[in-house]
């Protein structure tokens, strides 16, 4: 019960056995949280800083809880009243949180490569809550936990990631994780919002929601990052959701048994309709549960490796 690495950066080059490992682990701790007392003592002595540069609210929330769930130490580091408002490097933040004998980081960072770069200055555990446009590799795990616990299988599997996909990091993880447990990946959105040459990584491009919709059988949208001025690549939202919008509309005329996930947070009436985001086809709340299931495996796979 290991992984090949102590760090967890991205799911690019992640071995399958290492993402079965870390979904097969999931499910115990998944059964752990319905249970009456939801903590187990696995981490107990372990101390991990959660070192958030970015807003979040699901991914910060669900580390913390997943943290104390397995009973270990938490602190929570704000960059907003932090010596860096003071001109301290982001170098020695990290040196000096180290230097209080802390065994593992979470980061999220605004910029692509920060976590890889901690691993250079920190002897902890790393682990990639988002950065930039890299990767976000926990969010990529819990949607294939997400998937695999509805549909028993992820190999062979049709799956299509619709939306923002230039700016996104989750696109990145879920194309790499997927496409490693035998899934078919391919994604959704118009020409300005898929960066080009992203078809050198073996998925598939639609300009037709439609057409994604009829031909697989799963869809992961992903909403429209305004805050990383996306929303200058389209001539506006309203116009947005009339071509690429998903409303039960079209799932029923195309494909009514197509399952739905939506990392968050949504915009309703533009990625995606209310009727949509709270009906039948979509797993999007049991996609916030299962992230503290799968973030407990990776912590516990990670801090039991030393």
């Amino acid at each position: 019960m290991s992984l090949s690495s102590r760090h967890l950066i991205g799911l690019f080059g992640v071995p399958k056995d290492d993402i079965q490992n870390i979904l097969d682990t999931a499910v115990t701790f998944r059964e752990v949280l319905e249970r009456p007392i939801k903590r187990v003592p696995t981490l107990q002595g372990k101390t991990i800083v959660n070192l958030f540069f970015e807003s979040s609210t699901r991914t910060r929330i669900s580390f913390e809880l997943a943290q104390k769930r397995l009973s270990a130490d938490v602190i929570n580091f704000s960059a907003s009243t932090s010596s860096t408002k003071k001109g301290e490097t982001f170098k020695d933040t990290v040196r000096n949180i180290e230097a209080m004998k802390v065994d593992m980081i979470v980061v999220r960072h605004e910029s692509s490569g920060v976590p890889q770069f901690l691993t250079r200055i920190s002897k902890a555990n790393i682990i990639n809550a988002g950065d930039g446009r890299h990767e976000h590799p926990t969010q990529g795990l819990l949607d294939m936990f997400s998937i695999r616990e509805k549909l028993g299988k992820l190999d062979g599997l049709k799956v299509c990631i619709i939306g923002d996909i230039a700016h996104s990091r989750v696109a990145l993880s879920n194309i790499y994780g997927l496409k490693t447990m035998g899934a078919q990946v391919s994604l959704c959105g118009p020409p300005t919002m898929i960066p080009r040459g992203i078809e050198m990584l073996g998925v598939k491009i639609y300009h037709d929601i439609n057409k994604a919709i009829a031909e697989n059988d799963v869809l992961n949208i992903l909403r429209i990052q305004l805050e990383r001025d996306a929303g200058t690549t389209i001539p506006s939202l309203r116009e947005y959701h009339n071509y690429f919008g998903v409303t039960s509309e079209r799932l029923e005329k195309y494909n009514p048994n197509i399952l739905i996930l939506h990392p968050g947070p949504i915009n309703r009436g533009v990625e995606i309709s209310s009727e949509v985001a709270d009906g039948p086809y979509q797993i999007i709340l049991d996609q916030v549960t299962n992230g503290v299931a799968v973030r407990m495996a990776v912590l516990y796979l990670l801090g039991t490796m030393n």
